[in-house]
């Protein structure tokens, strides 16, 4: 009967074993399950953040003023109008607004590249006393919060009579933009084997001719990344361009926006804010989707050197 008694006592164990390791897995699972849904829950939230505020500015630009100042929630207008977007490209403040932001933001893209590149070749390729300073010096640039330099800044553009003209302002956001420049694309030309520039210097070509015909083709998705980025900074300052302009030849489109008026002093234009926020951000959005497998070369390229 003990023989017995410890097979059966063996089979209940064996058993009970089982049913824990089933319960076991069954737990694992059901946390899994709620990993996932958590992780899914968690990229909605994100996604609401980001898109919302974006999709808000898109209907309250096809909404009339007085459905928009109600207190009635909705998330479509009842009765849609293309008006607030008649009134933005009727205003010729705001047209060449426009325009001007235009031109200052090619131009810091255009300089920033430029001088961006030849600093960044040499701070990564050249040899020479002070290097590693300087390089440092450059990026110490971006250390400072605009607020907090804005009244020597002032001082200067009045000083070199660049106050209230575009070349001004673009030397202004160009002082910000260069330094993020030469940082990626230095990373950009450490990166790149030095055996490519020895062989070009060994056919005879001159070390303008390397950087010009051998590491510049291979550092394009570095530059199209700078330029983006220095073209949506220049784009979308706000603080600079309403301190260092005063007449409309000068204003950029941030300020255009807002100084959008309404019928009286008591009314605030939204919808038209809106339908410029949207002309505005839409550029931006077109050049990022044209240009976006570049950006992620451009970001992870010079991350790891190999």
């Amino acid at each position: 009967m003990a023989v017995n008694h410890i097979k059966v006592s063996q089979q209940e164990l064996e058993r009970l074993r089982q049913t824990g390791g089933a319960g076991t897995r069954n737990k694992k699972g059901m946390l899994d399950l709620l990993g996932k849904i958590g992780f899914v829950l968690l990229v909605l939230l994100i996604l609401f953040y980001t898109l919302f505020p974006f999709y808000w500015a898109i209907v309250s630009s096809i909404t009339p003023y007085a459905e928009l100042v109600s207190n009635r929630w909705f998330l479509w207008p009842q009765s849609a109008t293309w008006d607030n977007y008649s009134k933005v490209f009727a205003d010729d403040r705001f047209m060449r607004a426009l325009l001007n932001s235009f031109v200052i933001s090619t131009g810091v893209v255009i300089l920033s590249l430029v001088f961006g590149t030849l600093t960044a070749y040499a701070m990564a390729r050249l040899h020479f006393r002070g290097r590693t300073f300087f390089f440092y010096t450059i990026l110490s640039m971006t250390m400072f919060p605009g607020i907090a330099i804005i009244g020597s800044l002032f001082q200067m553009m009045r000083r070199f009579h660049a106050y209230d003209t575009l070349w001004g302002l673009m030397i202004v956001y160009l002082s910000f933009a260069l330094p993020f420049t030469v940082w990626v694309l230095a990373n950009f030309f450490r990166a790149m084997p030095a055996e490519l520039e020895q062989a070009a210097l060994v056919d005879g070509a001159t070390q303008m001719m390397a950087l010009r015909q051998v590491l510049l083709p291979l550092a394009v998705p570095g530059m199209v990344t700078t330029g983006l980025l220095a073209f949506i900074e220049a784009w979308s300052e706000f603080l600079y361009a309403r301190t260092f302009t005063i007449s409309t030849n000068a204003k950029t489109v941030q300020v255009a926006i807002s100084e959008f008026t309404g019928n009286s002093q008591y009314e605030q234009p939204y919808g038209v804010k809106m339908a410029a926020a949207v002309v505005v951000t839409i550029p931006l959005i077109v050049g990022v989707m044209l240009v976006q497998k570049r950006i992620i070369a451009g970001m992870t390229a010079g991350a790891v050197k190999g």
